[in-house]
């Protein structure tokens, strides 16, 4: 009987600047009767158990407790009932001042390693503005009301800003903004302050260290100034020159008219609600936006998610599913983690030996690869069409483009845009001698600079599930 719906069971886990939590999600695939490849589109997204907020474990050392994170989540997995072996996709999400720890990386490898099959580890901002838009219901809202709405969600560390319209996320940046930048005990002393916190207090004439006391004044002064960066930045781009010491990628594409505006993270609680106390900046941020946010040119309204925000855009919505014509050899062992995407170039009307061999090289020179130096995933948009000479030329090219990729057994990997990964899998099989380690997907859009995972196959070995993320670990 034909397979028609996949039910899968994912993870996001959110490793934040001031708080740590994951999310469970059911996500159902349904076979599209109307698509003339019937493939399979995510059609719900369900969540199934949200897991309990914790305070990120933060050692002496101001490194995260690995030990500590790792022993939470296994808690965590163990009150919803669910083995981690059954985890079929998902995300591990190293946020905000997190990132920036020297054992970021060890963090991510570990809760990878023990929370299931293909969790992605990742922590790029413009990824996580993406995923905070979607978890956040702005993305969703966009769609439903024709809208265009700007997403704001400010975490502990960064403010992440995302711009949606019909259901798509057309343009994403971040800022240095955050709740746990400056943090006090209770004889309001400095335990925590990030260097951003430190760019705030040069630019209004504070010079405070760790361990100083501070005034409440104060405190509200650099609260106010973070503030006022914060709405600049949403309203157009960086001009002063502390905002732009503080964005973290660059501006939004205000070419895009906004409709409304949206808060999610742990501030926007307070934002919305007015009510909450932390032993950090926080509550104070969220006090002075909210007397800012008259500014702002169009509606303020509330998200259907907050805190959670990008946690459930970890879990639910960091997917994507190949088309239902892959190409994979039998041999090749997946899941595959943590593929850097080269898009080549190859034109269709140029299609030729000498053109694809060129645009593939190039690909590699661009990140400053050697081919058969490590796996990469070939991205192609459209080199192609199903004619056969055409696909045995494209073919006998790929092979003359990969010697050493191919003389040292790496997997190849090619990625199309459009729905041709069967045929091209087929005639390299037969034409050329690449016989063993190919894997080829269609019917993904991906960019230059992502990262995959490709897990294994769930329908008769040619359905794949993608998880498109962006891989960035900062080490000062």
């Amino acid at each position: 009987m034909e397979i028609k719906r996949i039910e899968l069971l994912s993870v996001g886990i959110d490793v934040g600047s001031a708080t740590s939590h994951l999310v469970f999600s059911n996500l159902i695939l349904v076979r599209d009767e109307m698509s003339p490849t019937l493939r399979f589109n995510i059609e719900e997204r369900n969540i199934i158990y949200e897991g309990e907020i914790i305070p990120t474990p933060i050692l002496e050392d101001k490194t995260i407790d690995v030990d500590a994170l790792t022993a939470f989540f296994k808690q965590e997995y163990e009150k919803a009932g669910i083995d981690p072996a059954r985890i079929q996709t998902g995300a591990v999400i190293i946020t905000g001042e997190s990132a920036k720890k020297h054992n970021a990386r060890q963090i991510a490898q570990a809760l990878s390693k023990d929370a299931g099959k293909l969790v992605a580890a990742t922590a790029g901002p413009n990824f996580e503005s993406l995923l905070a838009a979607m978890g956040s219901g702005a993305t969703a809202r966009s769609r439903a009301h024709g809208k265009a709405i700007l997403s704001c969600d400010i975490g502990g560390g960064t403010s992440n800003l995302a711009i949606s319209r019909n259901g798509e996320v057309l343009s994403t940046s971040c800022i240095a903004v955050g709740g746990r930048l400056l943090a006090m005990d209770s004889e309001i002393s400095i335990r925590q302050l990030a260097d951003p916190a430190v760019k705030v207090m040069q630019d209004i004439g504070l010079n405070y260290r760790l361990g100083d006391r501070i005034s409440k004044e104060d405190i509200g002064k650099i609260a106010s100034r973070m503030a006022e960066v914060l709405i600049e930045v949403m309203k157009g781009p960086a001009k002063s020159s502390l905002a732009k010491q503080l964005m973290v990628t660059g501006d939004l594409d205000f070419s895009i008219p906004i409709d409304e505006y949206l808060f999610s993270g742990g501030v926007a609680e307070i934002i919305y609600s007015a009510k909450g106390r932390y032993n950090d900046i926080g509550s104070i941020l969220a006090k002075r936006i909210r007397s800012l946010l008259p500014e702002l040119k169009s509606p303020v309204v509330e998200p259907v998610n907050k805190i959670r925000a990008t946690v459930i855009g970890a879990g639910a919505y960091s997917l994507s599913v190949s088309g239902s014509s892959g190409f994979m050899d039998d041999r090749l062992i997946l899941p595959i983690r943590n593929i850097p995407v080269l898009r080549v170039d190859v034109e269709l009307a140029k299609l030729s030996p000498e053109h694809v061999v060129s645009k593939v090289n190039m690909a590699f020179q661009r990140h400053d690869l050697l081919e058969g130096q490590e796996i990469v995933a070939l991205y192609f948009r459209d080199p192609v069409r199903v004619n056969y000479p055409d696909l045995e030329l494209f073919a006998k090219s790929m092979e003359t483009a990969l010697p050493n990729s191919i003389a040292k057994g790496l997997p190849i990997v090619l990625i199309f845009e459009k729905d041709i990964a069967c045929s091209v899998g087929k005639v390299i099989r037969r034409e050329t001698g690449l016989k063993t380690n190919l894997l080829s997907l269609d019917e993904l859009s991906l960019s230059d600079g992502d990262w995959i995972d490709i897990s294994e196959p769930l329908v008769g070995r040619q359905v794949f599930p993608v998880t498109v993320k962006s891989l960035v670990f900062p080490v000062n």
